[in-house]
């Protein structure tokens, strides 16, 4: 058997007639063309249905079925799967000893893109593509640049530098009302230019995407962490400031000074980031509850290894003596050991959901 298909892919014959799909049969199909032309006579689908009718009148040397499915107007991916899902009901309704075979009749590339779904399910001896003859060349041409400007890998490395380069004359003109040379204003376009090739050759802009999504999903979900990144980035920022700061008022240093004196004045503040940042995944955890005992060790961690940096810049830089820095050295080791055997304690008696122990 011989299965004439009439592909609409946005489903104008359900949304502008009403009529429901797959619409099986020749007398079916061409009421459904009528309706549908009357509805719209532009639509190009009345000449799919109607062409779909004609073959299956034409052909006289074997059984032929003409049918007519539609996907969905949504997108592409939503409607292919409703035309294979028609396409399913259509073959369980024919008589399964038969070998059926599709002529699958379309108005145009883009209805074409479900042509590997239609294989899937059965043989495709031909396509017959039906479109108005002085707009086949303009079909295609829409559809192409459509897929082009649908696609975000190409729209970004074709749009993005064409659309930078279109700025050229206006940031002149703007350059010239601000008194600014025209090499100012092809220096920064050409920054522009090349901070962009910079970042898609690195692939930064995937993980700047990646790191968009997900402050906005946290700001959404409420997650401690991002207010917990945000604060730990300006002590990081007051961190390094300090350090240099310090590393100015440090008379006549040496290389080894110099990274003391930086180390001195920064590691309290970058300590400081650290627990902000452990503290804010620890509520997540909580909140989640996926907290484990050994997740607070965390912050004790950060202060005995802040408070060993803290020594040892000192000493070097001769604020603190040598038995001052065995202290602390021994109170940070005993403070990490304490932590560590605490809380293994705390998972083996009181075990939380999602530990080792339960």
């Amino acid at each position: 058997m011989l299965l004439v298909l009439c592909v609409d892919l946005d489903d104008d014959i359900g949304r502008k007639t009403g009529v429901e799909t797959p619409v099986i049969g020749r007398d079916a199909v061409r009421d459904a063309a009528v309706d549908l032309a009357t509805a719209d006579p532009e639509d190009s689908d009345v000449n799919v249905l109607f062409q779909g009718v004609r073959i299956g009148e034409e052909i006289d040397d074997e059984p032929v079925t003409v049918v007519a499915v539609a996907g969905d107007e949504r997108d592409d991916v939503v409607a292919n799967r409703a035309v294979g899902e028609e396409i399913d009901t259509v073959l369980a309704s024919l008589s399964p000893e038969e070998e059926v075979r599709a002529l699958v009749v379309t108005d145009g590339a883009q209805d074409e893109s479900v042509i590997p779904v239609i294989r899937s399910r059965i043989t495709v001896d031909a396509v017959d593509r039906v479109v108005v003859r002085q707009a086949q060349d303009l079909e295609s041409m829409y559809y192409t640049i459509k897929q082009v400007l649908d696609d975000p890998e190409t729209r970004g490395t074709i749009l993005v530098p064409l659309g930078i380069l279109l700025l050229i004359y206006p940031l002149a003109v703007v350059g010239e009302l601000l008194n600014l040379t025209v090499g100012v204003v092809l220096g920064t376009v050409s920054a522009l230019l090349g901070l962009y090739t910079l970042a898609r050759g690195l692939g930064l802009s995937e993980r700047v995407d990646d790191l968009v999504d997900w402050a906005r999903k946290s700001l959404y979900a409420g997650r401690a962490t991002l207010i917990a990144y945000v604060v730990a980035l300006a002590l990081l920022v007051i961190g390094t400031v300090s350090g240099l700061n310090f590393l100015d008022r440090t008379p006549s240093p040496d290389a080894l000074e110099v990274l003391a004196a930086l180390l001195y004045g920064s590691v309290r503040w970058f300590a400081a980031a650290a627990i902000t940042t452990s503290l804010g995944q620890i509520t997540d955890e909580y909140l989640a509850e996926r907290l484990q005992w050994r997740y607070l060790n965390a912050p004790f961690y950060v202060i005995a290894i802040a408070a060993v940096l803290h020594a040892v810049s000192a000493y070097f830089l001769g604020l603190w003596t040598l038995q001052l820095l065995a202290a602390t050295l021994t109170a940070g080791t005993l403070l990490g050991l304490t932590s560590t055997l605490a809380f293994a304690v705390a998972e083996q008696r009181f075990p939380r959901t999602g530990d080792p122990a339960t």
